[in-house]
């Protein structure tokens, strides 16, 4: 256990590192972009945009962006062509197990809930 976090009876403080990655994943958006990228790889921005169809385009830049400053997000350009690809840095696919647990987490807990709101959309 990490001594920013204390032990019951203490007072119960989050570790910072652990704050500053829910900064991140917590972001709307962020997990989304990152479970596409571990799927597909390599994506130019409009492949990206079509498999995360409610955000808009905006957003998606500025996510890109973030996720590219926090090393998870890696932008290639191609000298002398208009083509950019976004892909995933080695920090970014070692979140492969945490996107994992959610999925089987979210496998377990959300059905019922995503039934109830399909019957009603």
């Amino acid at each position: 256990m990490s001594k920013e976090m204390t032990l019951a009876g203490d007072d119960f403080s989050l570790c910072p590192k652990f704050a500053k990655t829910f900064s991140i994943l917590g972001k709307k958006w962020n997990g989304m972009i990152i479970e596409v990228l571990l799927h597909e790889k390599t994506q130019r921005f409009k492949d990206l945009a079509g498999h995360v169809a409610k955000c808009s385009d905006r957003v998606l830049c500025e996510r890109l962006k973030e996720l590219e400053q926090e090393g998870i997000v890696e932008r290639k350009t191609f000298p002398g062509e208009s083509r950019i690809e976004y892909c995933l840095t080695d920090r970014g696919a070692e979140l492969a197990p945490v996107m994992a647990a959610v999925h089987a987490w979210s496998d377990k807990w959300c059905e019922a809930e995503l039934d109830q709101m399909q019957k009603i959309g």
